[in-house]
Parts: structure tokens; C-alpha cells; sequence
């Protein structure tokens, strides 16, 4: 009780103990002054009910939705787990069932029904408990149940009646039977006769049979008590109650109503989950601003009916959820393969992101396999080492010191020592060929060794400080050799944005999500333009040589499956990763209008995939889908390329893994390059 209606109580007590004292000493006085007083009482609680203005937003109370960048509803913000339908869209019988068992005299009243009050109250004092509530009484129950309270006192049932007789001035008949109709709770999170109605016999509200209507209304009596799941029996009584009275008001044939008595329930129950959307991470991700955002404007999100617009593609972002669901239940049945006799059922996660390069705008984000199942984003929240995803930076970094392309190092073994730290010798799947491998080549086939070499003379603080100013700019990272290959844990939203960089000439552009927000009307409150001002990570000339040696990653090297399993021969430029012991795959790709990328693994990092874990084989395909149909659709321009000559590509390449530079298929590639020429 607030300080106010705490006052306004004290009063009325007050005036109370005076008539009470007054009644002894001037009877008659006092039953003049009773009337007075409960007035004076009613008048006082007026200003504690909801107010006209406050109805009023109720009877338009709408959610936020959240809308893809062509309008495309991407998710809600309910209140509840609710969907309004309008009265014609309701079963005639509901309405009747409704009218003829809560409230008889519905069309008569003005929102207090004194007849029906009175015969309750003469009820009640003969020992038989009876409610007099209307509909209109039930409905400022559920829309106000904070101000109005549920407490059996005077005070709650005078908060109702005002209640009630404001909704009447301000909503018609209609109206409150639809409002009443779609806001009633009937169990299981289920809210209004539509989600009841898919509840518990799985159809719509307007396909509702009579003995459906008659069973929920029926449970409004009392929705645990008559719960047809639990306690059939007692909802058949009930419901058959509900038919006899329909019969009495005239809204059945009496003949029928032995009949359908006798008549079993048919349930098809199915709690209902609050529909997720095509981008429920995303939802969740901008909940929080968009709260705070609304806070400061006086809007509410849950009742405004705001119109979010973010820059995502719906057609990219449905190609992206069914890639990575596709992926995850084939690579599922791998990972339960090898655990048959494990003590728990391990699940794979994966998160996927993709952006346009030019401005940061996202197009996709799948932030886990099933939001119901795990919240937790995959996307911005979890940090994982990026494996060989990292070592795009430490080759730009060494263009930036001078280095060619075609510059060697010898693929030998390699020991580094570094003071205080025990000594690192990095190794690649196959033994050292002890040949010079050009630093190209070095990247293209992921050799650890090369890379290793090419770190100590490059510097860690250098990488370290390419990556943050490429877009690596919330994780920490350890300035230790080791990092060339990946091994400080990092989000996918950084990596990708920061493929963006060099996808886009070496200018950084900060990842955004919203474009605008209206209002219900579609009138603009604000406008998010995206950050243009040019944030240069690495000269535009170094990057482009950058993406020139990427290139060859997905023509020659560890993402050849780009071009020989999803047929690809657009201008693409990417980077596999895997981490020690197949913990985590990753896979980045970019083409001049978008970069995507994905990561896949257990939540668990103790919990190692098999080779069938390398990036190459779990994350490229998820990114190799969504391209593929990109390209196929038009969404993207196939012809589109980056500023640099393309090398002429080789011949469509046979498969290979990541982490195999240096095998027979390898050596015999060198060979035949030799021999023409190359």
C-alpha cells in the first residue's frame, strides 16, 4: 500500500471509530452519517485506480517488434506469452459459454451489475459463499492486479467497481469481451483464449467447438482446480455445467445439452513456447539498450508498439539458421558416435556472424543452436582461441615491415625461448619438408612452423597491436609467441569484424545492428547512421596483398571445399582454424560485400571433436552454405571482386584438410607446379 492510500485509510478509520462512538450516544445520526462516510471513503480510493489515460493505453497496449532491415519481423518484446486475436476472429460459442456463465446480465450493466450483487451478498449471509463479480470487474482484475490487489477486503472490491465503471466509459462491449477474452490466464504460461485454445486441444480460437468453449470458460471458475490435464474429471462436471447454462440463456438447444454431457474430453494438449523468431540472440542482445533507450523517452517496450529496423538481411539470416542447424545435427551423430559409453550426452554449439565489410552492418547472427535450449551467445559472449583464424595478423603485420609474399623460411622444427616461460616448439600435422616455403604458401597451408618463425621476427606487440586496431578490441590478449597460432581466447564478433578490416581495405568499421526506431504510426523517433568516419588499422595496399594471399587459401589451400563441394568461383579470400586437439573449428571468409564467419565446438572445452572437428570440415560448411545461396539467389554480386589483380585460378583442387601441408598430396602439387613452369 502506498503512503497516499495508507493515509486515506487512517482517515477512513479515523471517521470509523467517530461514527462507531457516535452510534452509541445518536443512533439515528449515526445511519444518516454511514452513507456519507462510505462515499467519502469510495472517493478517496478514486485517485489510487488506474486513470482514464492509463485505460486507454491498456485497450492499445502493443509489443515491440523487432524488424529485419525489408521489415521482416525478427522478434517481439511481449509482455506475456499472449497473441491478441480480435473478437471475430473468436468462436462464437466461447462468447456465449463466457456471457451465460460469468455474466448473464452483461448488455444490461454499466460494469456493476446491483442485481446479481445483491443476490450474492443475501448468498453469502446464508452460508452459501457466492461471487458477484462482471466480466468488466474480472477484466480490471487482470489488467491492474497490482493497483486493485487480490485481497478479500472492502477496500480491493471498491478498487474494482471504480475500475470497472472507468473501463465501461472508456471501452464498448465488444471491446471488453475481446480485451477480457485475450488476456485471462489459463495455465502453462498460456495467456488468452488463442494460446489456450492451441494449448490444450492444438487449433485456433476461431475453430473452437462448443465443448472446447464449454471446457475453458469452464476452468475461469478456477484454472488449477478445473485443469482438464490433471483433473478431468472435475472439468467434464464443469464443463457440463457451462453447456446447461448456455441452454438456460437461450445459446444452446436444451435437447442437445444430455448429449454433449455425455461426451468424453478430447485433449490434444501442447504447451506453447514463446515464438523465438528468426533472431532471438539478436533480441536478446539489444533488450538491455533498447530498455534503457525507451527509459529515457517514456516509452514502454512491452506496451508501445515500437518498430525497431535492424540492418539484418532476413534471406541471409534464414539461410544462416538453417545452415548452422543443418551442420550441428550432422556433426551431432559424429560427436554421439564416439561417446556411446560416455556418462552424458555432450552438445555441440555453434555460433555464426556475417557483415558487409563496407559499413559493419550485420546481416546474420546465430548466436547457438536452439535459443530455447541455450541463451548463452556464441557470437558476442563466448571466447575461444582462434587457432589458425589468428594468423592473417601476423602475416599483415610482417607486409607491413616489409616482408613479400614471396619472401621464404625454411619448414624446419622450431624451438622458441622467451624469458620465464617454458620453451614453445610448435609442430604441424606432417613431419618438416626442410624445404625454403614462401611465406605465401606459409599462409595458404597453414604451416604453424612457418608462422612461428615469421612471429619472432615480426614481435608479438606488433600482432597484438594489428589485431585490436583490425577489430580485436574487447578480449585481452597475452603479447607472447604463442599467439601467432591463436592461443588467446577471443569472440567471433571481434574475428569477423576484424576480416571485415581487411576486407575493406584495411579500414575498420565498427559492427552495428539498428537502422531506426519508429513509433506504431511508422513516424521516425531516431535514425542510427553507422560510424564513417575512417578508423585506418593497416595501409590499403598492404591489405589488398593480404587478401591476395587469402585468396589462395580458398583456391589452393585449406577452404579449397569452397570451390569443389559448394561450386564458388566468385572472388573469395578466407582463413581456416582449429584448435589443439580439435577443440574448436573456425572458419572466416570474405568477398568485397560480405564476410562471414562460424566456430563450432562443445561448451565444455575439455570436451575435444574428432578430425572431423577441423574447421575445414565443422565451421566452413555453415559459411559455404550461406555464400553458396547468396550467390545463387543474387543476393550478392558474383562478379564482384577486390581492387587487386586475381591470380588466374588453378585447376579445381582435390580435397584437403587443414593441417596437412607437407603430405604426399603436397609434395606431388609442388612437383607438377614445377613442371609447368609455376
Amino acid at each position: 500500500m502506498t503512503p497516499a492510500l495508507q493515509r486515506a485509510a487512517s482517515f477512513a478509520a479515523e471517521q470509523y471509530h467517530r461514527l462507531k462512538d457516535t452510534a452509541r450516544r445518536h443512533p439515528v445520526r449515526a445511519a444518516l452519517l454511514l452513507p456519507a462516510l462510505l462515499l467519502l471513503y469510495v472517493l478517496l480510493l478514486i485517485p489510487f485506480t488506474p486513470g482514464i489515460g492509463d485505460l486507454r493505453k491498456a485497450k492499445s497496449e502493443a509489443p515491440t517488434v523487432l524488424l529485419a532491415q525489408d521489415g521482416t519481423v525478427l522478434a517481439e518484446y511481449r509482455r506475456i506469452n499472449r497473441q491478441w486475436v480480435t473478437l471475430d476472429e473468436i468462436a462464437s460459442s466461447v462468447v456465449d459459454a463466457l456471457i451465460a456463465t460469468e455474466d448473464r446480465r452483461f448488455y444490461q450493466h454499466h460494469g456493476l451489475d446491483f442485481r446479481r450483487l445483491a443476490a450474492a451478498v443475501l448468498s453469502t449471509l446464508g452460508g452459501d459463499l457466492q461471487g458477484g463479480s462482471t466480466i468488466t470487474q474480472q477484466l480490471a482484475r487482470n489488467l491492474y492486479p497490482e493497483e486493485i490487489g487480490r485481497a478479500t477486503s472492502i477496500t480491493r472490491k471498491i478498487r474494482e467497481a471504480i475500475t470497472a465503471l472507468k473501463i465501461e466509459a472508456v471501452y464498448s462491449k465488444r471491446e471488453i469481451l475481446e480485451t477480457y477474452l485475450n488476456t485471462v490466464p489459463f495455465l502453462y504460461n498460456a495467456f488468452g483464449i488463442e494460446m489456450a485454445a492451441r494449448t490444450y486441444f492444438d487449433k485456433s480460437a476461431a475453430k473452437l467447438d462448443v465443448l472446447e468453449s464449454a471446457t475453458l470458460i469452464g476452468m475461469l471458475k478456477g484454472t488449477s482446480y478445473y485443469n482438464p490435464v490433471q483433473n478431468p474429471e472435475r472439468a467434464v462436471l464443469r464443463r457440463n455445467l457451462v453447456l446447461a447454462q448456455m441452454a438456460k440463456d437461450g445459446k444452446l438447444d436444451p435437447g442437445r445439452v444430455e448429449l454433449l454431457s455425455k461426451r468424453a474430453l478430447k485433449l490434444n494438449f501442447e504447451r506453447q513456447g514463446e515464438p523465438l523468431g528468426l533472431a532471438p540472440h539478436v533480441a536478446q542482445h539489444l533488450r538491455k539498450w533498447l530498455i534503457d533507450w525507451a527509459d529515457q523517452r517514456n516509452y514502454d517496450i512491452q506496451a508501445d508498439g515500437l518498430r525497431v529496423f535492424t540492418t539484418l538481411d532476413a534471406k541471409i539470416q534464414k539461410t544462416a539458421n538453417q545452415a548452422v542447424s543443418r551442420q550441428l545435427a550432422q556433426l551431432q551423430k559424429l560427436a554421439d558416435g564416439r561417446r556411446k559409453t560416455g556418462p552424458e550426452r555432450a552438445l555441440l554449439q555453434a555460433g555464426f556472424l556475417a557483415l558487409d565489410p563496407r559499413s559493419g552492418a550485420v546481416r546474420a547472427w546465430v548466436g547457438s543452436r536452439d535459443f530455447a535450449q541455450e541463451q548463452f551467445d556464441h557470437v558476442s559472449q563466448a571466447r575461444r582461441q582462434p587457432g589458425s583464424t589468428f594468423k592473417p595478423f601476423v602475416y599483415g603485420a610482417a607486409f607491413m615491415q616489409g616482408f613479400d609474399p614471396s619472401d621464404t623460411l625454411m619448414d624446419q622444427p622450431v624451438a622458441i625461448t622467451s624469458p620465464g616461460a617454458p620453451v614453445w616448439a610448435p609442430s604441424d600435422a606432417t613431419p618438416p619438408s626442410y624445404q625454403p616455403t614462401s611465406l605465401r604458401d606459409g599462409l595458404v597451408y597453414s604451416k604453424n612452423t612457418i608462422t612461428a618463425q615469421l612471429m619472432q621476427k615480426v614481435g608479438p606487440a606488433k600482432v597484438g597491436a594489428l589485431a585490436r586496431a583490425m577489430g580485436v578490441r574487447q578480449s585481452k590478449l597475452d603479447l607472447v609467441p604463442s599467439l601467432a597460432l591463436g592461443t588467446s581466447p577471443v569472440t567471433l564478433l571481434e574475428m569477423v569484424a576484424a576480416y571485415g578490416t581487411i576486407a575493406n581495405g584495411g579500414n575498420y568499421r565498427q559492427p552495428f545492428l539498428l537502422l531506426r526506431v519508429e513509433d506504431r504510426h511508422g513516424q521516425l523517433l531516431e535514425q542510427f547512421e553507422p560510424v564513417t568516419e575512417r578508423e585506418p588499422a593497416m595501409p590499403r595496399g598492404y591489405a589488398l596483398t593480404l587478401v591476395n594471399v587469402m585468396r589462395g587459401v580458398i583456391d589452393q589451400g585449406t577452404g579449397t571445399a569452397i570451390r569443389y563441394r559448394y561450386g564458388i568461383q566468385a572472388d573469395l579470400a578466407g582463413k581456416t582454424g582449429t584448435t589443439q586437439d580439435n577443440t574448436d573449428g573456425w572458419f572466416i571468409m570474405m568477398n568485397p560485400q560480405l564476410v562471414a564467419g562460424a566456430r563450432v565446438g562443445f561448451n565444455d572445452n575439455s570436451v575435444t571433436m574428432g578430425s572431423w572437428g577441423q574447421g575445414a570440415r565443422s565451421a566452413l560448411p555453415m559459411v559455404g552454405e550461406v555464400f553458396q545461396q547468396a550467390f545463387r539467389n543474387r543476393w550478392l554480386d558474383p562478379k564482384a571482386e577486390f581492387d587487386i589483380p586475381r591470380p588466374r585460378p588453378p585447376p579445381p583442387p582435390e580435397p584437403r584438410d587443414e593441417a596437412l601441408p607437407g603430405s604426399v598430396s603436397d609434395v606431388l602439387g609442388r612437383f607438377w607446379r614445377q613442371l609447368r613452369g609455376n
